[in-house]
């Protein structure tokens, strides 16, 4: 960890130390950031969670200024957004960096708070505030991050926890911000444990009391109903094929294997079928002859420019036996830069250094439920899945069963496919909805209404249709009738600190 010089009429002033120069620290500061990265798919070093924080909070702490500490927060996000998004350089090349440093500022006040609550020698009141605060601080990052037009919710640090079963318990209490939130606050609490010797205790209890709540909720949170019902489908991933014809042919004959198998829905993945099927009537055709060969509906998405002149648009589309069944669905939350480019009169020299889309595409205007045979879907569209308030919206509206269809064929073998996968865990243990990730490349996986993972996962060498037995549950999980009820709470929170503070010091002036 880098040493800094501590100015002697500093109020945080413990003894002066060797400077580093503010390229070493601010070089630090960004390797601590991008720590917590590696609990992330595709490492899956879930547990590095609660203490890859660490190293970034005590460099913030140690700041000779609160300017300084802010720095570090901001250079600290910068390296956490490029280490998590870092499978995106192939096609943004430096401007990942100019976002990085864009989102990285959000940081610049975590930073600031995390010295002043915990640096010096706090006592315990201040380390308790921290071990509240500072999370709560972390958490309007993410909320602000989340905005769609910023890039969106990937990466958000509870994210990291899908395969744990407690914490899946916890977002259906409240969402993933609930988990963020935990995570958090334990690598708050350790921090203050290594480095204020004096507020141990206090420290011991946070932790204590976060390994209590944490086993509480498990124990005695309300769980899905387990109805007896159930839904064959069948997820169809056809692999790497070059060109929207192969690759439509290539799903038929997958598809057309799962005669006789009893399934009630087929899944294509996103992208999968590259033509207007109001201009290819042929298509459309021999997709209603498989669905009757079949005997289930087929949910397939179009990704193609539309015949009314509109443009392009990604949309989900349910093929049954006599053509289209009931509404389809245009996808409403774009990729960034990859499927349009924000404020593209200033910002479009993004295509000439990486694969930013030229040409910006089809907003839809409101999500769809569907009725397929026995079940009612929710269909969301690649990027979706990473927002928690789709899906709990799709469940308030009667999805029984959420399906997301995806594409990270241009991200094959990078962390994409398995960050993208791990989502469905967590949308389905908040929404208590069963959920199929179908891709077109990998990775596809089901998971059902607690987050757990059910049958084979069709990693990204696979060109397969595989069938799951997928049992819808039943009741409205607390996060689906609370809603966002953490982040809100946290800004609250803050703003209270703030007001309190505001106090003190007007009333600190008036004693003068």
């Amino acid at each position: 960890m880098a040493q800094v010089t501590l100015k002697v009429d500093d109020p945080l002033t413990a003894s002066p130390r060797p400077a580093a120069s503010p390229w070493t620290r601010g070089a630090a500061a960004a390797a601590a950031g991008a720590l917590p990265a590696l609990a992330f798919p595709t490492p899956s070093l879930w547990w590095l969670a609660y203490v890859a924080l660490v190293p970034w909070m005590l460099l913030a702490r140690a700041a000779p200024t609160g300017r300084r500490a802010a720095l570090d927060g901001w250079l600290g996000g910068a390296g956490f957004m490029v280490a998590v998004h870092h499978w995106l350089i192939p096609s943004l090349h430096v401007f990942i960096v100019l976002i990085a440093l864009l989102l990285g500022a959000l940081w610049a006040p975590w930073g600031w708070l995390v010295r002043r609550l915990l640096g010096g020698t706090p006592g315990r009141r201040s380390v308790v505030a921290a071990t509240v605060l500072v999370p709560c601080a972390w958490l309007l990052v993410e909320l602000v991050r989340s905005w769609e037009y910023l890039g969106g919710p990937w990466g958000l640090l509870g994210a990291s926890q899908w395969q744990v079963a407690p914490a899946l318990r916890l977002a259906s209490i409240g969402g993933v911000w609930l988990v963020s939130f935990l995570v958090v606050a334990v690598n708050t609490a350790l921090a203050a444990l290594l480095a204020v010797p004096s507020s141990r205790a206090a420290a011991g209890s946070v932790l204590a009391a976060a390994a209590v709540g944490t086993t509480a909720v498990w124990a005695w949170a309300p769980v899905p109903t387990r109805g007896g019902e159930s839904v064959r489908v069948a997820v169809v991933q056809p692999g790497v094929i070059d060109g929207p014809q192969p690759r439509f042919d290539r799903g038929e004959r997958l598809t057309r294997a799962l005669a006789g198998k009893g399934v009630d829905l087929v899944v294509w993945g996103e992208s999968s079928v590259g033509f207007d099927l109001s201009a290819r009537p042929d298509l459309a055709n021999r997709l209603a002859a498989l669905s009757r060969d079949v005997g289930a509906d087929i949910l397939v998405n179009v990704d193609a420019r539309r015949t009314d002149g509109l443009g392009i648009s990604k949309t989900s589309v349910l093929m049954g036996p006599d053509g289209p069944a009931g509404p389809s669905y245009d996808k409403m939350r774009l990729v960034p830069f990859g499927e349009y480019v924000p404020a593209r009169t200033v910002l479009g020299w993004a295509t000439s250094v990486g694969r930013a889309a030229g040409e910006d595409r089809i907003r839809g205007g409101h999500q769809v439920v569907m009725d397929a045979g026995p079940v009612r879907l929710g269909p969301l569209v690649c990027f979706e899945s990473a927002f928690p308030d789709m899906s709990r919206h799709l469940a308030d509206d009667g999805a029984q069963l959420l399906v997301a269809q995806s594409s990270t064929s241009s991200f094959q073998g990078s962390w994409a496919p398995a960050q993208h996968a791990s989502l469905a865990a967590l949308r389905s243990a908040e929404s208590w909805r069963p959920m199929v990730h179908a891709t077109l490349t990998g990775i596809s996986a089901v998971h059902d209404a607690r987050g757990e993972r059910l049958g084979p996962v069709l990693g990204t060498s696979r060109s397969a249709a595989q069938v799951y037995d997928v049992p819808l549950d039943s009741g409205r999980s607390p996060y689906d009738r609370l809603g966002d009820w953490v982040p809100r709470l946290a800004v609250l929170l803050l703003a209270g600190a703030g007001a309190y503070e505001a106090a003190l010091r007007r009333s600190a002036r008036s004693r003068r």
